[in-house]
């Protein structure tokens, strides 16, 4: 079984089928999404807020995103993996940017995602230029979210939206194979999606965009302190676990556990 490659992944979008694309940070669970049949697995920096428990994703760093990444990678038989790259790992210069992209192919991820419009545009075309796929993301991206004043829909006024849809053809001119459209409205999504003929990813863009992504944490139930509105929970293993513990912790107070059939005689 070969991993899913850029030409095969934009072939989705000219066959009119959606892509599947989720977060995973680890081992286990890439084989979980694996099993599942899912695409796309991106090792997001989102994780500073999942797994490290930070307020944001701006004190994820580079050491930390190419460990995950590696996990990931190393794991992964069939899914195209994508690395994140995280909060000034590309904004200083170019070099610096070019240099951390490869870093993550060394690792053994297929492509980057990286956040923003116009001011990243020659990063993209460095990047390409020395043959490292870019996913691109406009709309509400979260290292920004100091400047944005919050977690806020993004496009709403005809300016904004125009802007966004700039933004999104500029980076298509500059060569991302793929862009991540996070908490737009629905119309402005359908609009870009219909108007690029790279494929589009949403997070709270509605049903028009050529994928879906959500946080692996987030479609399970597991990380429920902030759930934003465009998240279903497909499963509420935090319930599940809970009460998985809590049973435990009881049978060691009260003897049940372990007994003759967890012991070695």
């Amino acid at each position: 079984m070969s991993h899913l490659t850029i030409p095969e992944f934009q072939q989705y979008k000219k066959q009119g089928k959606k892509l599947t694309v989720v977060t995973a940070y680890d081992a286990l669970f890439t084989r979980i999404v694996e099993e599942a049949g899912l695409e796309v697995i991106l090792v997001g920096d989102s994780l500073g807020m999942v797994v490290q428990g930070k307020p944001n994703t701006l004190s994820v760093t580079m050491d930390e995103m190419l460990y995950h990444t590696r996990m990931v990678a190393q794991t992964a038989k069939r899914a195209l993996v994508i690395g994140d790259m995280p909060f000034l790992s590309y904004q200083a210069n170019l070099d610096e940017a070019v240099r951390n992209a490869g870093r993550f192919l060394q690792v053994g991820a297929a492509a980057v995602k990286i956040e923003g419009g116009m001011p990243v545009i020659e990063r993209v075309e460095a990047m390409t230029r020395f043959g490292i796929p870019v996913m691109g993301h406009v709309g509400m991206t979260p290292q920004s979210v100091n400047q944005s004043g919050g977690y806020r829909v993004q496009g709403k006024d005809r300016a904004g939206a125009e802007r966004i849809l700039q933004e999104a053809k500029a980076l298509e001119a500059a060569g991302v194979f793929a862009l991540v459209l996070e908490c737009v409205p629905s119309s402005l999504a359908n609009t870009i999606t219909q108007e690029l003929s790279i494929p589009t990813i949403g997070i709270g863009a509605g049903q028009g965009c050529d994928g879906q992504v959500l946080v692996l944490y987030d479609l399970l139930g597991l990380f429920d302190d902030f759930v934003p509105k465009f998240v279903k929970p497909y499963a509420h293993l935090k319930a599940d676990a809970l009460q998985a513990l809590r049973r435990y912790k009881e049978e060691i107070e009260c003897g049940k556990f372990p007994t003759d059939a967890e012991s070695y005689q």
